[in-house]
């Protein structure tokens, strides 16, 4: 993400109000802007059309089926992303471009098939059991499967520095929905509730397809070079458990409290609980500006130290290599302290402004009981992921799994404990989760930091490793004059 830090440097330097407000746009852009524009979308085609006049079951089966659309498609993209998104770079930086479209291909397969082995099921269960409409359930996989598209495609653009592009294709896409929606339910007399699912569900499919595009565009040749790819997930199987933990640690939680009395289940199908996935969207929105900010700041500051350390340790002297050590993690510590104490003020008016303006909309009783708890965890848990970025700087695969490993499972076991709590309580699963891998993480820095050199100067093999047949131990004979005369 250099290219980000380059221009993000050209729109601050210059210094003035305008400026900062650009660059804060801009960070915007490239971070979170597709998820608002999404959520921003089905809010304003609801009030378009006046969704809430809907009857309450199709209302709730509406809301389920979106739910489950994001947070399973994530699921099903996380154990592969990082590893393919691996692969790309380690091609991109030996100029092996043709190898780009057959990882692509064969991920998107393995993607695909695992999203339809968890997708089928669930939507045959659903028509079956639940007596929804085909079309309807059918439309709800269409979705499914265009989210997993998008998801999986965002890497690759990512790969590219192309934020800009996506953040386009999201808009684009949603303009569609927004427009299709309207001309369904007034000039096609369509149900409301059908309306805005299938316009989604276009929208999503047209976003999945303006990305697919755009990799084509960018890697027109194709190598078919397929096995590289599978021996990457052998190779660099951390990647997969650590970003498949921390995506599971988002929702685990969630999971654990569907279980629970106040759940809500769905045409026998669907199952939520309405007071804590509301309260975790308001803790995740109160401290989604931790990743604007971690972006930012690491981009314009912490990569230069970087860059330079590795400069050092390719041509400098002993001295200029530990200098430009001392002064990276100088930088690391600094930007961890900053993203905590910027992020924390945010946090604290943002959490203000929910508790003073949100029960005149609607938003009290449990919802507001459970809020504090789970802000509190959030905002620790974005701290944990800088940290495990950092990690992957280093290349500290052992560390990012225990991280992730441990926030994943304290936060399972805890929410499962403060379920038998008050309401004020819930949150505390998330809380003690994303401490335990906070500190993890940071133990490992810490650990890196002192082991730094016999990473990057002791991790070389002087003999090429190979399978083949031990050769002999036998060195040499010594020969003698009898051994010479029996011609041995």
């Amino acid at each position: 993400m250099a290219g980000v830090g380059v221009k993000l440097n050209r729109i601050f330097e210059k210094r003035s109000i305008a400026a900062d407000m650009l660059g804060f746009v801009y960070s915007v852009v490239i971070t979170v802007a597709p998820m608002i524009l999404i959520i921003a979308n089905i809010l304003l085609i609801g009030w378009a059309l006046d969704f809430n006049q809907e009857p309450y079951l199709t209302r709730e089966l509406f809301s389920c089926t979106i739910l489950y659309t994001f947070i399973f498609s994530l699921l099903v993209v996380s154990p592969f992303n990082a590893v393919l998104s691996k692969y790309m770079q380690d091609a991109i930086y030996a100029e092996r471009y043709e190898d780009i479209l057959p990882c692509y291909y064969i991920g998107l397969l393995i993607t695909m098939i695992l999203g339809c082995l968890l997708g089928i099921p669930f939507c045959l269960w659903e028509h079956i059991v639940g007596g929804v409409e085909v079309y309807y359930v059918f439309t709800g996989f269409c979705a499914y499967i265009s989210m997993i598209l998008v998801f999986y495609s965002m890497v690759y653009l990512s790969i590219c520095k192309d934020y800009e592009k996506i953040s386009i294709f999201f808009f684009l896409g949603m303009a569609v929905a927004f427009v299709l929606a309207l001309f369904l339910r007034y000039r096609r007399g369509w149900d409301i509730a059908y309306s805005m699912l299938f316009s989604l569900t276009v929208g999503f499919l047209t976003i999945g397809i303006l990305e697919f595009a755009a990799v084509k565009r960018y890697f027109s040749r194709n190598s078919s070079r397929f096995l590289p790819v599978l021996k990457y997930f052998v190779k660099w199987w951390p990647l997969v458990v650590t970003n498949f933990c921390y995506i599971l640690g988002l929702y685990i939680h969630n999971f654990v409290f569907w279980t629970s009395d106040a759940r809500m289940v769905i045409v026998d199908s669907f199952v939520c609980n309405q007071p804590y996935d509301m309260a975790t969207c308001l803790a995740m929105f109160t401290n989604i500006s931790a990743t604007v900010i971690f972006i930012t700041h690491v981009e314009m500051h912490f990569h230069e130290k970087y860059k330079l350390y590795s400069e050092a340790v390719i041509g400098g002297k002993k001295s200029d290599i530990e200098s430009a050590k001392r002064r990276m993690f100088r930088q690391l510590g600094n930007e961890l302290m900053n993203l905590m104490r910027v992020q924390f003020i945010i946090s604290v008016v943002i959490y203000l402004l929910c508790i003073v303006i949100l029960p005149q909309f609607g938003f009290a009783g449990a919802v507001m009981q459970i809020y504090p708890c789970l802000a509190a965890g959030y905002f620790i848990l974005f701290l944990m992921y800088a940290a495990i970025l950092f990690l992957y700087y280093y290349n500290d695969m052992a560390g990012a799994v225990m991280t992730t490993v441990s926030f994943c499972g304290v936060t399972l076991l805890c929410s499962i404990f403060s379920m038998r709590l008050p309401e004020i309580w819930y949150g505390l699963g998330v809380v003690l989760g994303s401490f335990t891998g906070w500190t993890v993480a940071y133990m490992r820095l810490r650990w890196v930091e002192r082991h730094l050199d016999t990473h990057v100067f002791c991790q070389g093999m002087l003999l090429k490793q190979e399978r083949a047949p031990k050769p002999s131990g036998l060195v040499y004979r010594i020969q003698t004059g009898e051994t010479k005369k029996k011609g041995i």
